[in-house]
């Protein structure tokens, strides 16, 4: 069971970090359905998030560059939204997760048929204010969710023609790295330790790593803009499947 379980954290990291998200969704339910307690998974889940989504950041800037003129009024607001939301905020979990997949859901379907890419498109230079209100919104959503977020801004950089789809990757690398930090240290403040065996999570560690420097480098190197959009829509589809089954 436990190499059936490194090599589905493998799979989801190679996925997710083609688009440049760390995997959050995808991690959650592996470990559920490997029967992990609740306690040390989503410590687990943010400490593997931090890590693919930093090799997504280094392997899409090194190769596109970062367009920070989105990324900090992004993540300012982000950041602290989704410590709040996290550690003080709840919802009816039911309903809540119903309507976030079903917004996925829309926007997978929505990329999947789009057959312009955001590359080919001329792009738009939203006001700051703008960017400070969706950051917030989105960190506010993925602190409730549990997770950094890429899933739902990913569709909005592309649909608001903010950003191309490889900056979109490299612009979600950044906010799920920053918004997965701000997520374990809330987290660490609240319980004050983290219940993690380090000799599985270094295996887990180890193998994300792999996985997802061979998934961003395929996204950064090698996939097109109108494949990067069709691996997104994927990735949203799983994301959504796990809200709903989990």
């Amino acid at each position: 069971m436990f190499l059936i379980t490194l090599l589905a954290l493998g799979l989801v990291a190679m996925l997710y970090a083609s688009v440049g998200h760390g995997g959050a969704s995808g991690y959650l339910a592996v470990l559920a359905f490997a029967g992990y307690p609740a306690e040390s998974i989503r410590a687990t889940v943010l400490v593997l998030n931090i890590i693919v989504s930093g090799i997504a950041l280094i392997r899409f800037s090194s190769r596109w560059g970062l367009k920070r003129d989105l990324i900090i009024p992004l993540t300012l607001t982000a950041v602290p939204c989704a410590f709040i939301a996290g550690r003080f905020w709840s919802l009816d979990e039911t309903a809540y997760r119903m309507a976030i997949a079903a917004i996925l859901v829309f926007a997978a379907w929505s990329l999947a048929t789009s057959r312009t890419p955001a590359a080919e498109r001329a792009l738009v230079r939203p006001p700051w204010a703008l960017l400070l209100a969706v950051g917030g919104v989105v960190g506010l959503v993925s602190g409730l969710v549990g997770i950094g977020g890429g899933i739902f801004l990913s569709p909005i950089l592309i649909f608001s023609r903010w950003a191309n789809e490889r900056q979109t990757s490299g612009v979600s690398a950044a906010f799920v790295l920053l918004a997965s930090l701000a997520g374990l240290l809330g987290l660490y403040f609240q319980h004050g330790n983290f219940d993690i065996r380090p000799i599985e999570l270094a295996a887990f560690a180890a193998t994300v790593a792999t996985c997802g420097f061979i998934g961003a480098g395929f996204g950064a190197h090698r996939s097109k803009p109108l494949a990067l959009r069709r691996l997104l829509s994927v990735v949203l589809l799983i994301a959504a499947a796990k809200l709903v089954l989990t």
